[in-house]
């Protein structure tokens, strides 16, 4: 006689991005097998796909294209599944700012955890009178590299800022063309932000620093000075003890 399937709970959550109600279900034992043994390896290219596969099985509504959901979809999903699968809080040690030295636990429900958008955010750049730029978000690849990057030579950091950036644009474009970034090579796009102004440039630093990310306010009292500060924890790697 066959052993007894066991019914696994589904949950629902909203995208950040959309806005758009999606149904998933926690991490199977099997798939966080795969997952730590893929962060065990220290491999990028097998993190991004154990990180992919896994959100594919425990997303249950169809139509979500995981390789196409901006960088803050991913974490913000990621967190949740990973809070129903393993525990609905997370236990860290926070540095207080007033010291910069006495640390503190504290523990985060992650169903208080949201992700915040700045009013000023936008995908359009203006870069001079006639052209715009349109950027996208970064996605699954860059994911993998913001929260499980083991590389510990940061000589080419400079290198590597650019060519997220130049993943990330879509398009340019004036009142009569557009040129679209899936018809040019990477070279070209590379080539083309070096020819950019130091203003210009600066705004599409802006762009990535305001899009949309995880994030958490906590206040905390030092015991020491008995001071309360408040620390904004962001970012997925933030909620990792």
């Amino acid at each position: 006689m066959p052993l007894p399937k066991i019914s696994t709970p589904t949950y629902e959550l909203t995208l950040p991005s959309t806005g758009k109600k999606i149904k998933y279900r926690p991490f199977l034992v099997r798939e966080e097998k795969v997952l730590i043994l893929a962060l065990e390896s220290e491999n990028p290219t097998q993190i991004t796909n154990a990180v992919k596969n896994t959100l594919k099985e425990c997303i249950q509504t169809r139509g979500v294209k995981v390789e196409d959901l901006p960088t803050f979809d991913i974490e913000y999903l990621f967190l949740n599944i990973r809070g129903k699968s393993v525990g609905e809080s997370v236990d860290l040690v926070v540095t207080c700012p007033d010291d910069e030295e006495t640390t503190v636990p504290i523990k985060i429900y992650i169903d208080e955890i949201e992700v915040t958008k700045d009013e000023s955010h936008s995908r359009d750049i203006k870069l001079d009178e006639s052209l715009t730029l349109r950027m996208k978000y970064p996605s699954l690849k860059q994911f993998v590299q913001n929260n499980f990057d083991f590389s510990e030579d940061g000589a080419d950091s400079l290198e590597k800022s650019f060519e997220v950036i130049a993943s990330c644009i879509d398009v340019i474009f004036n009142e009569d063309d557009a040129w679209s970034a899936s018809d040019c090579t990477k070279k070209e796009l590379l080539s083309w932000l070096d020819g950019l102004n130091s203003h210009q440039f600066k705004e599409i630093e802006n762009f990535f620093a305001t899009m949309p990310k995880l994030s958490h306010t906590i206040t905390i009292k030092n015991p020491n000075t008995e001071k309360e500060s408040e620390v904004t924890l962001e970012g997925l790697q933030s909620f990792f003890g």
